[in-house]
Order: structure tokens, then sequence, then C-alpha cells
């Protein structure tokens, strides 16, 4: 069983949409707290006054807003806040706003609803680095699980250090396998039996992590610490949980 950090997420759903689609349970069900207001429709500067009382309330690690909600989360004034926009709306709704600098953008090539070159601009003219635009999906809504774990590794990764390096091109970004997964393999030595021990590391909780995971050999937990360089390579620690009690 994995323990991972809690993070609290204030999530801003698009126009028409409604709290608890599928992006917010996506988060939920890996973990995180999702705090998700209700929006108004049709009045813009009611919805930017109802998001901007649930970031005072709830005081979040990290913004993530979908179409019309990125554009809200775009005006939110909380420069300081991490944010993740989704096909961002800006140009239909709310108008043109400086993208803060730790933020990330998921986007379409195919999106028929908010053109792609929309985010482009957005950059170029907040002067931000074209590797935080991160090209995902098939579509506008970005629910297929390749987006889906995307979107939950660019929030893991905006509260950690690797985040910079994205933005300076390294290749951080976590590849996919065959099932879109993101996923990489390390390997330890259990500190019961001796035995060494291949194990899948999910990449998208970032770049430093710690869980406990049973040795599938003598079934003994080992507390597992793991670090992923910029380059993709694996680094796995292992003790075992006992010696901590």
């Amino acid at each position: 069983m994995r323990q991972v950090k809690s993070m609290r997420v204030l999530y801003l759903h698009g126009w028409h949409s409604v709290p608890g689609g599928i992006k917010p349970q996506s988060l939920e069900s890996r973990g995180l707290e999702v705090i998700q207001p209700a929006l108004d429709d049709d009045d813009w500067d009611l919805a930017l006054r109802q998001a901007t009382d649930a970031w005072k309330q709830s005081q979040p690690d990290l913004l993530v807003g979908s179409s019309r909600g990125g554009s809200i989360a775009l005006h939110l004034p909380a420069p300081n806040l991490p944010r993740v926009l989704l096909c961002p709306g800006w140009r239909r709704f709310g108008g043109f706003a400086v993208l803060p600098e730790r933020s990330l953008i998921l986007h379409s090539q195919k999106d028929d609803v908010v053109p792609f070159d929309d985010s482009v601009e957005l950059l170029q003219r907040s002067g931000r680095a074209r590797e935080q635009l991160l090209e995902v999906g098939s579509d506008h809504r970005l629910g297929d699980p390749q987006s889906l774990d995307t979107l939950h590794w660019a929030c893991r990764v905006l509260l950690e250090d690797g985040w910079r390096e994205v933005v300076a091109g390294d290749p951080l970004q976590p590849s996919k396998d065959a099932n879109g997964l993101c996923q990489s393999e390390g390997d330890y030595i259990c500190q019961h039996c001796g035995e060494q021990i291949v194990t899948v590391i999910d990449v998208s909780q970032g770049g430093h992590q710690q869980y406990v995971e049973d040795c599938p050999v003598c079934c003994v937990p080992n507390l597992l610490r793991v670090a992923i360089d910029s380059d993709g390579t694996v680094h796995v620690e292992a003790e075992l949980e006992q010696d901590l009690r």
C-alpha cells in the first residue's frame, strides 16, 4: 500500500459543467483532497468571486481550472499559487491575464472548442516558456487515461523542484507505457529476506516518493524511498517498516 503526501486542490469546472466530473474524480481517486465550488455560468464576475471565496476559505496547495474555469483560475488574485490550466478559454471568457510563473497548461492539438494556439499565445504574451504547454489528449474534454495521468503528474511536479526542469526543457515529463500509464521500474534489496525486488514506480507521484510495499517473496513490508532524476533514472532505497516503530 502506497502512502502519498496529501495535497489540497481547488478545482474550477468549465462552462455548463458541474462539480464532480471525471477530472476531479480522478484526482480524488489518487488520494488528493479536491475542493469543487459551483461556479455561476452566466455571470463572470460572480463566478470569479465564488472562486476567490473558495480559495480564501480552503487555502489550497494548488489550483486547477478547466476551460472557462481555466480562465477564472488565470484571473484569480493569487499570483503565488501554482496552477494547472486545462484548455483555458481565456479569449472567450475574461480576456487576457498574465500566466503566473509556476504554471503548466494541458491542451490537445485536436481541441475543437478552444484552439490550441490560444494557449501558445497565452504563453507568449505572458513571457513564459513553451515547455509549460503540454500537448495531450484527443479533444477538449481531456478525459482519457493519458490526459488524467498527465494531469496528476502536473499537479505533483508543480509542488516539487522538478517543475523548473520542465520549464528548462529537460525530459522530466513521464513517458507512458502501452496502456498510457506513467510508470517506470526500480529495484531494491528487501531488508528482511535479502532478495532483489523489481518494483513498478508511478512516476506521476513526483520525483521524490515514500511509501510502504510488501516484499513479494517474504511478504514483510519495506519502507521505500524513491528518487527520480531529471533523465528518468530511478533510485530506490529500502528499510524495514518495523524498524521505524
